[in-house]
């Protein structure tokens, strides 16, 4: 149920879930780990891989994409089995191949018209500009939005992703980029809904909700980004919001009534 004005109970408010969120997120930049637990899937073996390869994490954010987050990163681990390798020089040298794994069934992923190409670029572009080391693309002292616009110039990550790469390789692997005060929150379906139904915002633009991070936490906006997206995930649902379970909804305003449009499911390192 939507909370009127007047019916707001002491420390309940906009400017109360943005610290709530804040703590939450650095919460789990101490556990280092984007959910409890640390686990990027459900399998272990295809979560070892994605922390043993830097190139498994960057193929891993190519299938960030309209699939469950469990289900992206373990895309990786099931293509290097169907590949019987993990060698992008090969994978350059196979299209064909690569296409076949990822199409074949069980398909690895929605998109395999497309996925397999983006997956060969990459591979390309690794071996072309980073000397086969995919890690070269955020290596520790880099600044933050150097490495996001890296990522960006990879055929598959768009702005949303290369934002959400970016803080889990902060978050998750301790990758020590600078500059964290100009990082952001991933433009998230799930993002977004919770920043609509907390109040800390009133319209649902990529500019309104990025100045929102900003406000709430200047010095790294980017910590709000997992805290906000497991938010919206387990508790801030689009139908049937469970608000009193909720980790903010003791001091959420609960604007249920606040949707988005659009679809999209947000990669996480639990973890959209």
């Amino acid at each position: 149920m939507r909370v009127l004005p007047d019916e707001r109970p002491q420390g309940v408010g906009a400017e109360a879930a943005a610290a709530a969120l804040r703590a939450y997120g650095e919460e789990l930049a101490v556990l280092g780990a984007a959910q409890t637990g640390g686990a990027f899937t459900d399998d272990p073996a295809a979560d070892a891989f994605i922390k043993a390869h830097p190139g498994a994490f960057l193929i891993g954010v190519l299938f960030t994409q309209g699939v469950s987050a469990e289900r992206a990163w373990a895309g990786p681990y099931l293509l290097a089995e169907r590949l019987g390798h993990f060698d992008m020089a090969r994978m350059v040298d196979e299209p064909a191949r690569v296409a076949q794994a990822v199409t074949a069934a069980p398909a690895l992923h929605r998109f395999v018209n497309t996925l397999p190409g983006w997956i060969v670029e990459a591979a390309s572009r690794v071996l072309d500009e980073y000397g086969g080391d995919a890690s070269a693309i955020w290596p520790d002292g880099a600044p933050l939005v150097e490495v996001v616009a890296r990522l960006r110039a990879f055929k598959g990550i768009g702005p949303k992703k290369a934002i959400m790469a970016a803080e889990i390789l902060v978050r998750h692997f301790r990758v020590r980029l600078t500059g964290t005060e100009c990082g952001s929150v991933a433009y998230d379906v799930h993002v977004r809904r919770v920043f609509l139904r907390t109040g800390m915002v009133d319209v649902d633009t990529p500019e309104a909700v990025a100045e929102a991070a900003r406000c709430a936490c200047p010095e790294s906006p980017g910590v709000l980004d997992l805290a906000t997206w497991l938010v919206g995930r387990e508790w801030c649902r689009p139908a049937e919001p469970r608000c009193d379970d909720c980790r903010i909804g003791h001091v959420c305003l609960r604007l249920v009534d606040r949707t988005v449009e659009g679809v999209g499911v947000r990669a996480s390192v639990e973890r959209s």
